[in-house]
């Protein structure tokens, strides 16, 4: 597919306590049943707060996961029981880190700690003009590619955490890292199906950074915001047909009807026409197929990369017949880039859920928010 980006991971756990500490075992129990989870909305994240210590579990790092991680973040002082001994064990707040996705970067930046980034692999990727200033003053060293990150660049950096993510339980590069003694922490933000849901997963980069405060703050505006432009689209009038995705090779790749993206759509107030369809992943399907069903649509939302109607028709010259095309009523997230040609949209989106929502209002019923300027989609010319 023309572009399929992944996103990142992490995970969980709670234990046992040796022998001859009795004592000191039954006050660690205790202590943890009373431990107040700070998630909410993310379905693979806790994080459980303690006196001079949190435990964060992340139980589904990518797709059908069998096993999670468990983390210590141990703040300054704190005492972590016998129980917790056992797993990776990472001081904060850390002054140096490493991230592996686009997706991580507005999280450090909101938390106004984009100066702890040290490395990252393909930095091109990266649109924000913040982070790019500090790539061009070499501040944040290439660390090579996701799947096989140059191990000498990343034991020399020595960053006190490495954020990572897989897209399965096969990831060499981070067991080398690990057993030359960095510490990973999985990040599963991209498996999550819901907006909110990957957003919260700045929470995690404030219990690393030591901004859980700012994390929360900065999570329930998005949350309020995104809340209440849906209670807006509630009140549309109408609910205009939607349909997505574009043709790769002789296929057409689009949400299912349980995804994050067909989400949006629901929230917007839309009639997205896959809504129904089982599944998060992408529904694979012939231009036939397609066209049958969304031949008078009212709108063609997010049509892969493309950035022009005439990127489109040279693609496919049967993309003229969808009355969508005809009507000039396509939007897409392509012309949004960075100076490299990274998509803010990736890089963005999954933290900013609110500004995706309201590019969908604002594109299916522009009369819920007149003045609101589109922020990630633009109407292909």
């Amino acid at each position: 597919m023309k572009k399929i980006v992944l996103f990142a991971l992490l995970s969980l756990g709670l234990l046992t306590a040796t022998t001859g500490c009795k004592k000191e075992q039954s006050t660690t129990e205790k202590t943890v049943v009373a431990g107040t989870n700070n998630i909410h909305y993310a379905k693979g994240l806790s994080i459980f707060s303690y006196d001079g210590y949190s435990v964060v579990k992340v139980t589904n790092p990518w797709p059908e996961a069998k096993d999670g991680f468990t983390y210590i973040l141990q703040e300054k002082g704190g005492i972590i029981p016998d129980s917790l001994q056992k797993y990776t064990t990472i001081s904060v707040p850390v002054q140096s880190i490493v991230v592996t996705s686009t997706t991580h970067i507005p999280a450090l930046e909101l938390l106004g700690a984009e100066n702890k980034l040290v490395g990252f692999p393909n930095t091109d990727y990266i649109s924000s003009e913040k982070t790019r200033a500090r790539i061009a003053a070499k501040k944040v060293a290439e660390v090579g590619k996701n799947e096989s990150l140059n191990t000498e660049v990343m034991i020399d950096l020595d960053p006190e955490v490495v954020v990572g993510f897989s897209i399965d339980s096969n990831n060499k590069t981070y067991a080398a890292l690990e057993k030359a003694g960095l510490k990973v922490v999985y990040n599963g933000d991209w498996t999550e199906q819901t907006p909110l849901g990957k957003a919260e997963w700045i929470k995690l980069f404030g219990a690393l950074l030591g901004k859980n405060k700012e994390a929360e703050t900065i999570f329930n505006t998005i949350r309020k915001d995104y809340n209440d432009a849906q209670a807006i689209a509630k009140n549309a009038t109408t609910h205009p047909t939607v349909f997505s995705g574009a043709m790769y090779q002789d296929t057409w790749y689009l949400p299912q009807g349980d995804s994050w993206a067909a989400v949006f759509l629901k929230d917007a107030n839309a009639n997205y026409l896959w809504k129904d369809s089982k599944g998060t992943g992408s529904a694979s399907l012939s231009f036939e197929a397609v066209f049958d069903k969304a031949q008078n649509a009212d709108f063609w939302i997010a049509p892969g990369d493309y950035s022009s109607i005439k990127d489109l028709m040279d693609a496919n010259p049967h993309y003229g017949q969808f009355n969508a095309m005809k009507k000039k009523q396509v939007y897409s997230f392509a012309l949004k880039r960075g100076p490299k040609g990274g998509f803010m949209y990736f890089e963005l989106a999954p933290t900013r859920p609110d500004l995706v929502l309201k590019d969908m209002i604002r594109i299916v019923h522009p009369e819920l928010l007149p003045d609101y300027q589109l922020y990630f989609f633009q109407k292909l010319n």
